[in-house]
């Protein structure tokens, strides 16, 4: 099973998409709709190499957004993602900041690619207890400008798919 959830995630540049499909072909919980349950008082600042990866200089303002996607009850990832608000439209980062829209429905419309920088089956460094897969990536707009480094950890609700009917 985690070999298939990897491959969904795999095949998609938005994590968010891959949840969506995840969830509807396992019948998690229905309707298969993803959304962050954001942590608004988490603060998280860029490291030097996350500022690299975004390809940003020490002053140049970033975000951060701690959120668990989740489709019905079940927590299907918890992320970390530090982002470019300059490189989103105003009514992103409005949405970014107010509402539990997943950040890959959010900027969905600039037509991002993603670039994995790590995946590993089990615990990152920055992943909770827990975890059966980690994630690190960028998110790319087409010109190559990073818009979001994101840390994502997935749980082990993505392989009980097919038990959770009905949540």
């Amino acid at each position: 099973m985690l070999s298939r959830f990897e491959r969904t995630l795999a095949a998609n540049d938005s994590a968010t998409a891959a949840l969506t499909n995840w969830c509807a072909e396992h019948r998690i919980a229905a309707p298969a709709a993803i959304r962050a349950l954001a942590d608004r008082s988490a603060s998280e600042a860029p490291s030097p190499a996350i500022r690299t990866a975004l390809g940003i200089g020490p002053d140049e303002p970033v975000a951060f957004r701690h959120v668990q996607l989740l489709c019905g009850g079940a927590v299907l990832s918890d992320a970390k993602n530090w982002y470019v608000p300059a490189r989103l439209t105003p009514a992103m980062n409005t949405a970014l900041e107010t509402t539990d829209t997943p950040f890959g429905t959010v900027v969905r419309p600039l037509g991002f690619h993603r670039e994995r920088l790590a995946s590993r089956r089990g615990r990152a460094a920055e992943c909770p207890a827990g975890t059966v897969l980690s994630h690190k990536a960028v998110l790319r707009l087409e010109d190559g400008r990073a818009i979001s480094l994101v840390a994502e950890c997935y749980t082990p609700a993505n392989l009980a798919a097919g038990n959770a009917r009905g949540r």
